[in-house]
């Protein structure tokens, strides 16, 4: 590659770079939005942690989810770990 880059080229990766940036700043802004949703949450009674694994279960795949919690019961099963259900 050479040292410099033709004007349309250097334009063309600006306007890249901005776009970035600009999606930088509102993933910033959602992150904050989504913490503002979880502290009135939790200021209501809620447990904010067992919501982010909610959130997170319901947008894994269907199958993904099933194989993970196949695998964790698996675990606990392994580790002498009994759930209430168990006899």
């Amino acid at each position: 590659m050479t040292d410099s880059l033709d004007l349309n080229t250097a334009l063309r990766l600006q306007r890249y770079i901005e776009r970035v940036e600009s999606l930088e700043e509102e993933k910033k802004a959602l992150a904050e939005d989504i913490k503002d949703i979880y502290n009135e949450a939790r200021a209501t009674g809620f447990d904010a942690k067992i919501m982010r694994n909610i959130v997170r279960l319901r947008a894994m795949d269907p199958q993904e989810r099933s194989l993970q919690e196949s695998l964790i019961e698996t675990y606990m099963h392994a580790m002498g770990v009994k759930d209430e259900n168990s006899a």
